[in-house]
């Protein structure tokens, strides 16, 4: 079945590489800002964050940006059979384009980035673009991201812990410090597997926080629970 049943939209997965998973739901979610007027998601693929983040802020205008082809035109499928279709915008270009493109500052930007760092890549070609980058993909997004950031803005990501010091340093250069970071686990007692790491220009102290997605065994946390209940049919 390619339709996910959210409690305010639904998302059809057809033709998209990266289907709604854990990671995009969870930066959706856990995004930090106050109010954000304009919202950038970068690689939406299904347009399942930047649904979620319309959800989320009401008065925000949102954009996205996909340059899969196949993907781009599902994810505006998407957003045009939304309550929110209103307020959100496709781009089916490449961030590098869009961004050459337009002067426009954002009060949030968000991406669930590919991310396999010199991996083994995937035969698939279309998942193979979705799944796996170079560092140089990470240099031209936190440079073209600072650039598009408003003063108060905040950029966040969703990585892997092995490339969470690269990316901290690359962003550093950029002027983008990190506020918050998200340790992401499986259980309370497992290691960190993802980092959501919130970024944003001027140094202060960083907030480090736990998030567990099981209390047990098939069992939801109560952490995981609050975050996706405004979404999710199951809570």
């Amino acid at each position: 079945m390619s339709i996910f049943q959210f409690k305010q939209f639904s998302v059809d997965q057809a033709n998209c590489a990266m289907k709604v998973n854990t990671d995009g739901v969870l930066l959706a979610a856990l995004a930090e800002h106050n109010n954000p007027e304009t919202i950038l998601d970068i690689g939406t693929g299904t347009g399942v964050i930047a649904l979620m983040l319309a959800q989320r802020f009401p008065a925000a205008e949102v954009h996205a940006v996909e340059n899969d082809a196949p993907s781009a035109a599902t994810a505006a499928r998407n957003f045009q059979s939304s309550p929110f279709a209103e307020r959100l915008a496709m781009h089916p270009v490449s961030f590098q384009d869009y961004f050459a493109s337009t002067q426009l500052k954002y009060d949030l930007i968000v991406s669930n980035p590919p991310f396999f760092l010199n991996s083994l890549t995937n035969p698939n070609e279309q998942k193979k673009a979705a799944r796996h980058t170079g560092i140089k993909f990470f240099e031209e997004l936190l440079e073209d991201s600072s650039a598009h950031l408003s003063s108060a803005g905040k950029l966040a990501l969703i990585l892997p812990v092995e490339i969470t010091p690269q990316i901290t340093s690359l962003a550093a250069s950029l002027g983008l410090n990190v506020h918050t970071q998200i340790a992401v686990r499986s259980f309370n007692s497992s290691k960190d597997h993802r980092h959501i790491l919130i970024f944003g220009f001027g140094k202060q102290e960083m907030q480090n926080e736990a998030f567990f997605i099981y209390k047990q065994e098939k069992k939801y946390s109560q952490q995981y629970i609050t975050a996706l209940k405004p979404f999710f049919t199951i809570f």
